[in-house]
């Protein structure tokens, strides 16, 4: 993984510094609320419903063990012992205290993280897929690429007070794991008739209270003019951006207001300007960079595992972790081992800091001391060689981390709500928990199938309700909190937004609203067929009548 040059641990070093400072100045009267409110921003610093939040970036999802070490260390002296993983494979600490948060930095920037980008109107953290690097279906890896975008766009003084946060995702890979469909701007590697590396420009997605599917800029951008194209495009949406209406500032509003021909037509007159700028991407500078994520030193090791196969027979449990929660690897002897952070009535996301430091130490036996963070809020042991799957897996279970259960409706999205955000109009937390009891039982999972449940505490979607197999929303009516059901969402290759089925259910009743839901589908589905195609083929009338009694 990428190490720190000397520019890097100057700029971080000296933005703990200058952090520190202002902090001082906010404890001691001389900067007031509003005027600190920009300044711990920059830091990841916000206000939430009770206290403050720090959101840690990690870089695409990638950490190293000592790094989650460090994340470990932070939560148990800092926090209440615990982390939050969030849908931008970032990490959030929800209870640290003003006083306290330059030294949390300064810890940070110790191992080589940093809060910078992880809030205001800013380039947020680039993700990517978490598979990036031994997924099979990978054309190139994309973790290069998105290292190089996330130095260009670092404290970039053009970008670094944009009309609203920006967000970035890229993959190397036939099936999409990194949601690129709904984000600012998506990059999808490919490969051109002439084998030449490119990507497939995609600009104008997102959530929130007005979602849209990204669309397509350019079918292929060399590979050369990535950096010059994403510049091109930001000065676009810096320019033309709305900046005198917060719900209209996003890069969405303004492709569609403008139309893509037309906002295309910017994008190239802009990016054919600059064709005099150093900001190509030379061969030097890319191998460079992708040295850095060189493959690891993998064992010669036969492809099967009769060990494991064997344990599988006599071991049920096992065999169900093996087959929902175990991927296949691009080397031959290794796979790629999903932890689903989504335990039976647990908090989606939650990490306490004794299951980080055990992560990190199972990263450093079984994965070359590596872990990834996903957008769906779970981690990945990206390089666990085949023989060694049962050994982790007892480990696994020890720490409450191997519910089988990935793609599945209880490996749910969710975010905050309103036990913690100051913006949600209502609690999402407590119907994940819900909605994980109801659907507790093995079986009826297995019979399921996969399945994307998606909840957000308000129209901001952090919980990606849009674009969830079934979404939940909550809203506020006349001080009661509601929930509003959407079906046919997706953020894989297929994407889209899911439709509002009708009007919103009580608190008391969205749990058996959705096991109507799922009711439907199991009805009529052919097959193997999962939900988001059964739902494609019958269309909403029969889960109306389900759900509403309209027959």
């Amino acid at each position: 993984m990428y190490q720190y040059d000397p520019t890097d641990h100057t700029l971080t070093k000296e933005r703990v510094v200058e952090y520190r400072d202002q902090v001082a100045r906010r404890l001691d009267g001389n900067i007031s609320e509003d005027d600190f409110r920009p300044l711990r921003l920059k830091n990841g610093l916000y206000m939430q419903l009770h206290a403050y939040m720090l959101r840690v970036a990690i870089p695409y999802g990638l950490m190293s063990a000592d790094q989650l070490r460090m994340l470990a260390y932070i939560g148990r002296k800092y926090d209440k012992g615990d982390g939050h993983f969030t849908t931008r494979q970032n990490l959030q600490f929800n209870w640290p205290n003003l006083e306290d948060t330059p030294d949390i930095l300064e810890n940070l920037a110790s191992v080589e993280m940093s809060a910078i980008q992880t809030s205001g109107n800013v380039n947020r953290n680039v993700t990517s897929d978490p598979y990036a690097g031994v997924a099979p279906d990978e054309v190139i890896d994309p973790r290069p690429f998105a290292e190089i975008v996330r130095q260009f766009i670092t404290l970039h003084p053009e970008f670094s007070w944009l009309p609203r946060k920006f967000k970035i995702a890229i993959t190397g890979a036939e099936e999409d794991r990194a949601a690129t469909n709904v984000h600012d701007i998506g990059l999808k590697i490919i490969k051109n008739e002439a084998g030449d590396i490119g990507f497939r420009m995609l600009v104008g997605g997102g959530l929130g209270r007005s979602p849209f599917i990204a669309k397509v800029i350019r079918k292929f951008l060399p590979k050369d003019d990535l950096i010059r194209y994403l510049q091109a495009i930001l000065r676009v949406y810096n320019i033309e951006g709305r900046r005198d209406n917060l719900y209209k500032a996003r890069i969405k509003i303004l492709v569609h207001e403008l139309g893509i021909e037309r906002f295309s037509s910017l994008v190239e007159e802009e990016f054919k300007s600059s064709e005099d700028d150093i900001l190509f991407l030379g061969r030097s500078e890319e191998e460079r960079i992708a040295a850095f994520f060189a493959a690891p030193d993998y064992a010669d090791l036969p492809n099967n595992a009769p060990e494991i196969v064997d344990a599988a027979r006599q071991d049920p449990a096992f065999a169900e972790w093996l087959q929902r929660n175990v991927t296949p690897h691009k080397q031959t002897g290794y796979a790629i081992v999903n932890l689903t952070l989504k335990p039976l009535g647990g908090v989606p996301g939650d990490i306490t800091s004794d299951q980080m430091d055990a992560v990190a130490g199972l990263a450093d036996k079984f994965s070359f001391g590596q872990i990834r963070a996903t957008h769906r809020q779970n981690l990945v042991l990206a390089d666990v060689a085949k023989r060694e799957l049962l050994a982790l897996w007892q480990e696994l279970i020890n720490l409450n981390l191997a519910t089988p259960n990935l793609d599945r409706i209880s490996d749910i999205i969710c975010c905050p709500g309103m036990d913690y955000c100051s913006l949600a109009t209502a609690r999402s937390i407590p119907i994940a928990q819900r909605l994980s009891e109801r659907f507790s039982g093995l079986d009826k999972l297995m019979d399921i199938g996969e399945m994307r449940l998606n909840i957000s505490g308000c129209i901001n979607a952090c919980g990606h309700h849009h674009v969830g197999h079934i979404g939940i929303l909550g809203v506020e009516k006349n001080g009661e909190e509601f929930y509003q059901v959407t079906l046919g969402g997706s953020s894989s290759e297929d994407a889209d937004i899911g439709q509002i089925i009708g009007p919103a259910f009580s608190s008391g009743d969205i749990i058996d609203a959705v096991e109507k839901v799922v009711g439907v589908y199991l009805s009529n589905r052919q097959d193997e067929e999962r939900f988001i195609d059964t739902y494609r083929r019958i269309g909403q009338e029969l889960f109306k009548e389900a759900l509403y009694d309209t027959h």
